[in-house]
C-alpha cells in the first residue's frame, strides 16, 4: 500500500499543502492564501492546482494544514461540483464563516471570498471548473461501463477515475449516498484490477453484532469464545491474493479500529485466541454512505484510519446529480426485464415527471419503480407525506435495509418542514431562515435540494 499520506503527514510545517490522491484533470483553478493564522498575520500562499477536492483543519494530513487549537482535525473542505466550486463545513466545533456569515454547504462565487475557522482566516478565489478531459464529447451517445450506465458528466468522470485506479493496487474509499451503486463500483474496480479472477470478499460492517466483526474479518481459533466450536478463517483470510470489500466501513466499532488499521498498515493479521500473526496480501476497497471526515470530527472514527483508507476516493453521484440518465437507467432496467416493448410508455411527459422528482432512494428506488410499473402499471411517483408532523407516518418501505429507510424519512421530514416553514414565511427564505433558526445560505441550499421553487430569493 501507497505511504504517500504517511509520509506527508510527518513532513515540515513549511508546506502548504501535500500532494493528495484526489488530483484530477478537470479540476478548476482553486487560489488559497492563508492570511492569518492562531490569530496572527502569518500569510503564505497554497498550491491548488489540479485538486478537486482539498481538506482544510489542523490535522498535518489535510491538503491546508492551520496551527490553530480552534480549528478541527479536518475543518472543512472546498471541492469541486460541476462548474462551482462548493465550500463544506465538515462537522467542526466552531464552525466555519464566509465572508462573516456563518455556513454548512455554499458554492462559492467567482471572487474574493475570505473563509474564516477559528482565529484564522483564508482569502480564497473559486474559478469555474474547466471540463474533464474529453468532456467535449459529452454530447455523445449514452455510455455502458461494465454494469454501469450513464452519458451524464459526472458518470463519465467517474467511469475515468474507475479506469485509472482498476489498474493500481491502492486502497480504495467510496463514497456515496445510499442507493447510488458503490457496490458496481466495486465490481468494476475489481474485474479491471490485476486481482480480477482472485477472490473478492464482502463484509457488511453495518450488518453485524459488534462482537462479531473481529472474526468476520480476520477470523478465531477453536474456543476463543463462546460458540467458537472450530478454527475460522476471516474475510482478510479468505480473500489472500484478492480483494476484501468493507461496505458501511462508518459502522465500524471504534474499539476494533486500530486492529483494521494495523492490518492495513503490515497486511498482517491475527485471528482471535491466537498469538501469532499471518500474512495477506489484499486489496481493500471501503464503501460508506456517511461523512467519515464528520465522524473524525466527532470522535467516532480513526483519523489515521480515515486517511489510511482513502488515498484514494471515490464520489459516486447521487441520482438528483444526473438526471439527464434517467432514460438510458430505465431502459437498462427494462432490458434486465425481458420488458424492452414497454419503454413506448414512456413519454415525454413522463420522463419530465420523473426528473422532477428528488428520488431520496437514488438509482434503486428508481429501479424499484420501474419494476412495479412494469409489472403492476403503477405509475404513481412516491411522494414526500404532506401531512403535519404527528398526523401519522408514511408506510417504510421494507425492501430499504433500515439505514436506507432512516435516510428516507429524515429527506421527507425536511421537505415537509421546508415546505410548511416557507409557507409560513410566505415563500420569503430569510424570514424563513430567522423562523427556523438557521443559516440562510444553509436554508436557500435545502430549498433548492428539495427543488422548492416558490422560494427563489435569498433577498429580505
Amino acid at each position: 500500500m501507497s505511504n504517500d499520506h504517511d509520509s506527508s503527514a510527518h513532513g515540515g510545517r513549511d508546506s502548504a499543502t501535500r500532494p493528495s490522491a484526489s488530483r484530477e484533470h478537470d479540476a478548476g483553478r482553486l487560489e488559497i492564501s492563508v492570511e492569518r493564522e492562531r490569530g496572527g498575520e502569518r500569510p503564505r500562499r497554497c498550491t491548488t492546482d489540479g485538486l478537486r477536492r482539498v481538506r482544510i483543519g489542523a490535522s498535518p494530513s489535510c491538503d491546508v494544514v492551520l496551527d490553530d487549537p480552534e480549528v478541527s482535525r479536518i475543518h472543512c473542505e472546498i471541492r469541486s461540483r460541476g462548474t462551482a466550486w462548493e465550500l463544506v463545513d465538515l462537522g467542526s466545533l466552531n464552525g466555519t464563516f464566509a465572508d462573516g456569515l456563518r455556513i454548512r454547504d455554499a458554492d462559492l462565487p467567482e471572487r474574493d471570498v475570505v473563509v474564516s475557522l477559528g482565529s484564522s482566516s483564508l482569502r480564497v478565489r473559486a474559478g469555474a471548473a474547466k471540463p474533464s478531459e474529453g468532456s467535449a464529447h459529452t454530447t455523445l451517445g449514452p455510455v455502458v461501463f461494465g454494469r454501469l450506465y450513464g452519458a451524464s458528466q459526472p458518470m463519465r468522470r467517474l467511469f475515468a477515475r474507475v479506469e485509472r485506479i482498476a489498474s493500481t493496487e491502492t486502497d480504495v474509499l467510496i463514497e456515496g449516498e445510499s442507493g447510488t451503486g458503490k457496490e458496481l463500483v466495486t465490481a468494476e474496480i475489481v474485474s479491471r484490477s490485476k486481482r480480477a479472477k482472485a477472490p473478492l470478499i464482502i463484509v457488511d460492517c453495518g450488518a453485524l453484532a459488534p462482537s462479531l466483526v473481529e472474526s468476520e474479518l480476520f477470523g478465531h481459533k477453536k474456543g476463543a469464545f463462546t460458540g467458537a466450536d472450530r478454527d475460522r478463517a476471516g474475510a482478510f483470510e479468505l480473500a489472500d491474493g484478492g480483494t476484501v470489500f468493507l461496505d458501511e466501513i462508518g459502522e465500524l466499532p471504534l474499539a476494533l479500529q486500530p486492529k483494521l488499521l494495523r492490518a492495513l498498515a503490515a497486511r498482517e493479521i491475527r485471528r482471535l485466541g491466537e498469538t501469532t500473526t499471518r500474512t495477506v496480501d489484499v486489496r481493500v476497497i471501503a464503501a460508506t454512505n456517511r461523512r467519515l471526515e464528520v465522524e473524525v470530527n466527532q470522535g467516532r472514527f480513526r483519523e489515521d484510519l480515515y486517511f489510511r483508507l482513502s488515498v484514494i476516493r471515490v464520489d459516486v453521484p447521487s441520482l438528483r446529480e444526473r438526471l439527464e440518465d434517467i432514460p438510458l437507467l430505465v431502459g437498462s432496467f427494462l432490458q434486465q426485464l425481458d420488458a424492452a416493448h414497454l419503454l413506448e410508455r414512456f413519454t415525454p411527459e413522463l420522463f419530465a415527471e420523473l426528473r422532477g422528482h428528488t428520488w431520496p432512494g437514488n438509482v434503486r428506488e428508481l429501479k424499484n419503480w420501474v419494476e412495479r410499473y412494469a409489472i403492476l402499471e403503477e405509475r404513481d411517483l412516491p411522494q414526500p407525506s404532506k401531512a403535519p408532523v404527528g398526523e401519522g407516518a408514511p408506510p417504510i418501505d421494507l425492501a430499504l435495509s433500515y439505514s436506507e429507510a432512516k435516510a428516507q424519512v429524515i429527506l421527507d421530514f425536511e421537505r415537509r418542514y421546508l415546505s410548511q416553514i416557507l409557507e409560513a414565511a410566505g415563500g420569503n427564505v430569510s424570514k424563513a431562515a430567522r423562523i427556523a433558526r438557521m443559516d440562510r445560505m444553509h436554508f436557500h441550499k435545502l430549498v433548492q435540494r428539495h427543488d422548492l421553487r416558490r422560494a427563489t430569493s435569498l433577498d429580505d
